[in-house]
């Protein structure tokens, strides 16, 4: 999402490096700079002019001017006034022992009903107990899509009663979360292609029926400054109490995140990144201002590592590594890791100083496709083939690419990677712990490198 106004500030920070000395003029056209790249993300221009006057204010002092390295200076002025207009994190306002209601609403396409689902399966995880009800009754098969995401998610629904009206379902509902002994009941409204009266009247109707803790609105961050708009308009009439940004993942500017917090006053609670059910961040302005400013995501890339990764068969493999065997079967528990972690390019990303190669990163050709494509040439090979893929000649390399549906030239291209990284493993078997950093930077050519896309970009560790 914030791709665009990384690549611009990055380029704006990189002329400051060069220059010992920052003078006023110098940091007059840095601000500039810096403004201009904002308003072209699409930051509302109001935040846009806070923003700017709040860091000439700072990086004009003389901390900045005396600094040892003062370019650095204003990137950090630059990083605290990102997180200062993104907003302190904030966790939803439920309370203990007590049915709570969130009251999810937004336009129609905005991804109300996934986020709705993601959320509830969130807070299931968190070990509450929650009920799904759908309040739209306009959109064809609304309800429906509901339901079969809380079957998929193994979430609890409120049952469909054909032709009930909008408060009627939701006193359905408040009754069944409170003989359920439900934690949290989470209302999705209907969404309408535009703001209406009518709309507002009867989401305003369910809010005072239902007393929510929480009014959420979701909104599409590919609508730009539409997006604060309607925002504004959801908290002057509705009273909402945070926000949900969805399609974070997509080519958006990234001006609606950090517009939304100092327009509508409320805070951003959630950031959805793709159409997985665990594609939902809590939102956090400090890692989103690292992102932002090259600084990578390493919470988030842990995160994603404990929660999806077997920790137990990363320790096997790195003892076994560590002892200097390495075969075709422990490439393949490899590539299943790097595969449950997620997309690879928004891994990719997370890794500090890889930001610059971002646009590399998109245009190489580096998937999930691409290890899944890996993955299915060494189950293509034999038991013994695995375990000994010097074995592996020109007719068996036929075979395998058969088995596969790939190109003999693309099982040659693995078999090479498997030769970088066992001559790797000799290698820390021979140096010991520090025989890692060497494994790590084959591993970086390996996703980064000739191996796989031919050069598109530089390896991790250059």
């Amino acid at each position: 999402m914030f791709n665009g106004l990384a690549d611009r500030l990055a380029k704006v920070f990189d002329k400051l490096a060069g220059r010992g000395v920052i003078s006023e003029a110098v940091m007059d056209e840095t601000a500039r700079e810096i403004k201009i790249a904002l308003l072209e993300a699409d930051v509302a221009l109001p935040v846009v002019k806070d923003f700017i006057a709040s860091v000439k204010e700072k990086a004009v002092g003389a901390e900045v001017m005396r600094s040892i390295q003062p370019s650095q200076m204003v990137v950090k002025i630059v990083h605290d006034e990102l997180v200062r207009v993104l907003g302190e994190s904030q966790a939803l306002n439920f309370i203990p022992n007590k049915q709570n209601v969130l009251l999810m609403v937004g336009l129609q396409g905005s991804g109300k009903t996934t986020s709705s689902a993601k959320i509830a399966l969130k807070l299931k995880k968190e070990g509450r107990k929650v009920l799904l009800a759908s309040l739209d009754v306009y959109r064809p098969a609304a309800r429906e899509q509901l339901q079969e995401m809380a079957t998929k998610y193994e979430l609890d629904c409120l049952p469909i009663v054909a032709d009930e009206k909008v408060l009627d379902i939701t006193k359905r509902a408040l009754n069944e979360a409170k003989l359920g002994l439900y934690d949290v009941l989470v209302l999705d409204t209907a969404g309408r292609l535009h703001i209406d009266d009518e709309m507002m009247q009867e989401i305003v109707a369910v809010r005072n029926l239902s007393q929510p803790q929480e009014t959420l609105l979701v909104v599409d961050s590919l609508m730009g400054q539409d997006a604060v708009n309607v925002a504004r308009e959801f908290k002057e009439k509705v009273g909402i109490t945070g926000t949900v940004l969805t399609r974070v993942d997509g080519d958006a500017r990234g001006g609606a995140a950090l517009s939304m917090r100092m327009i509508t006053g409320v805070p951003i609670q959630f950031l959805g990144v793709g159409e997985k059910a665990d594609a939902l961040e809590a939102f956090d302005a400090k890692r989103v201002a690292d992102r932002i400013l090259g600084m990578g995501d390493v919470v988030g890339l842990v995160e994603t590592a404990m929660e999806k990764v077997n920790q137990e068969d990363i320790q096997a493999q790195a003892m076994k590594m560590m002892s200097g065997q390495f075969d075709m079967n422990d490439l393949l528990k490899q590539l299943e890791q790097v595969d449950k972690l997620g997309d690879i390019k928004g891994v990719m990303k997370m890794i500090p100083g890889i930001s610059k190669f971002a646009k590399q990163i998109d245009q190489a050709n580096i998937d999930n496709h691409l290890i899944k494509r890996q993955a299915a040439i060494i189950l293509s090979m034999t038991p013994k083939e695995r375990k000994n893929p010097e074995v592996i000649k020109a007719s068996r390399k036929i075979r395998i690419a058969a088995g596969a549906g790939v190109k003999v030239e693309d099982v040659n291209r693995l078999l090479k990677q498997y030769e970088q990284m066992a001559d790797a493993m000799k290698k820390i078997k021979k140096m010991g712990p520090l025989g890692m950093m060497s494994m790590m930077k084959r591993m970086g050519n390996m996703f980064g490198g000739s191996g796989m896309n031919g050069g598109g970009f530089p390896p991790f560790g250059n």
